[in-house]
Parts: structure tokens; sequence; C-alpha cells
């Protein structure tokens, strides 16, 4: 049973992101205010959950947070700054861009740097504890699908619809067969070998 809140403060941010361990793509962040009489109904870490009960409640937590924002880092930003620093950035532009200011943070996670003066909690494995972060995860998990589908019209061999960018075999032997794209990270171990790719 998921918690509905951990702080004691009424304006409790959750936040996670999803696509840090792909190979294209980019890294996404979503942040999530629910208010308190949000029910539960569903709500999971996006990762127990179908393709189709994600879309389902991210309209439904779109309709009913108190504000909520999505923000994509993108490959350039994650092989100049790696890809922990770009998760990080992507939360803070997603606090940022919130219609309220939150009075506490909770980050999925173990890693978080300090945002204004606002406190914060990182709980490991959080979207599977707490409400705000499990539904800040379908917004990340959907919003970053929805665009890689996009781009996988762009660039069909390397089937981005399905794998979305991860290191699947699939994706490993377009890799290997094409050559990179301008989507994919740079800095990331592409193939075991680490051929050296031309664009």
């Amino acid at each position: 049973m998921l918690k509905r809140q951990h702080s004691t403060f009424q304006l409790e941010c959750g936040t996670d992101e999803a696509g840090r361990g792909c190979l294209a793509g980019p890294v996404t962040a979503a942040a999530v205010i629910l208010p308190k009489y949000f029910r539960k109904g569903m709500i999971n870490d996006s990762k127990q959950l179908t393709a189709e009960k994600r879309w389902e409640l991210r309209k439904m937590i779109e309709k009913k947070a108190l504000c909520f924002s999505v923000h994509h880092i993108y490959m350039e930003e994650i092989d100049r700054i790696n890809i922990l620093n770009a998760s990080i950035s992507a939360m803070h532009h997603c606090i940022d861009r919130l219609e309220s200011t939150p009075q506490f943070i909770l980050v999925d996670g173990n890693r978080f740097h300090n945002y204004k003066s606002i406190p914060h909690e990182c709980i490991i494995e959080g979207d599977g504890k707490y409400l705000s972060i499990a539904a800040a995860s379908i917004l990340a998990k959907t919003y970053r699908d929805e665009l890689m589908i996009r781009l996988h019209e762009e660039f069909p061999m390397y089937n981005w619809k399905q794998n979305k960018g991860y290191g699947t075999l699939e994706h490993r032997e377009a890799i290997r067969k094409y050559g990179i794209t301008r989507y994919h990270r740079k800095s990331f171990k592409l193939l075991p070998e680490q051929l050296e790719l031309s664009l």
C-alpha cells in the first residue's frame, strides 16, 4: 500500500525520472504535487504497470494533481555533465516549473542535489512506497515513451517504439549494423567492444 505523505508539510512534491539507463534518447523527469484527498486507485511504480494502465493513469494524474511538470534532458547535455547530474537537473527543472512551490521534496533513489532551501528526502525504490513519486514515475515514463515513439519514425531500424532506447540485443545489433544517430548517448558503452562509430 503506497503512502500518501512522508513529511508534515502540506505541499509535498514527488519526483522521479525515466530513461536513465538508455543508450538513446533523453532522460525524462517529472514532479507532482497531489492533493490530500487524492484517491490511491491503481497507482503504483510505473515498472509494475502495463503500458495501457500507465496511459490511463497519466490522464487521471494530470486531471487530479494540484500541479505537475515534465522535463527532458537531451543527449548532448547527458554526455556533457553525465547521466546522474542530467537526471537531477531534469528533476530541478520540473520543480522550477511547478505552479505551486513545494515545501518538501520526495526523490526516488539515493542521490539528489539541494534545491534552493527546500528540504528533501531520497527514498530508495520510492516509486513503490509513495504515491507522489509513483505518480511522477508514471508521467516521466509515458512522456518519454511518447517521445521515443516519435523518434522511431525517423530511425525505424532501431525499433525505439518497442525498446524505447534501452540496450536490447536488437538495438545493439542495429547500432553494429547502421552506426549511431544524433539521438544516441556517445558517453555510454553502446557496444561491448565500444567500437568507434561514425555519425
